[in-house]
This record gives structure tokens, sequence and C-alpha cells, in this order.
């Protein structure tokens, strides 16, 4: 359950839609969320490749001016486009 609950936080309201209709985004998406992941996250409950919270606390601030703040749809799409950018130009 506390999984859950961590999964919510970081997963925007409708992000599994534009993921659906738009399955480019969506392996952008997984691609960037993925590199998020903290090293032996298999090893900790919740046992799923989410950030460290104070990583993403400190993420969310930087982002949204909240710590506890959640990115838009489209934050987090431009976000996906622009780590994948970064990878294939550098």
């Amino acid at each position: 359950m506390a999984g859950l609950v961590i999964v919510r936080r970081w997963w925007p309201h409708g992000l599994l839609a534009h993921m659906v209709r738009h399955p480019g985004d969506a392996v952008c998406i997984v691609n960037a969320g993925w590199r998020l992941r903290p090293q032996g996250w298999w090893r900790r409950s919740p046992y799923l490749p989410v950030p460290d919270e104070a990583y993403w606390r400190f993420r969310m601030t930087t982002a949204t001016g909240d710590p506890d703040g959640v990115p838009t749809v489209a934050e987090v799409v431009a976000a996906a486009r622009w780590s994948r950018a970064q990878t294939t130009n550098g």
C-alpha cells in the first residue's frame, strides 16, 4: 500500500491517458523515469524503482517551487523530451 501512495505523489492525473494516446512520449517518459530510480531499489521497500523521497522533494521544489508539488502532464512530457534530447545530443 505504501508503494501506491508513493506512485500517486509523482504520477500526475492524466499521464497514463497521454501515454496511451502518444506512445512515442510513453517510451520517452518511461526512460526518463527509469533514470531517476535509486541504485539498489529492489532491496528496499516499497520495492519499486521510484526516486528517494529527499531527492524527489528537491526535484519538485526546483520544478514547481513546492516540495509537495506535482508536475502537470505537460511538464512531465516536456521534461522527458528534454531529457531524451540531452542524451541523443550529448
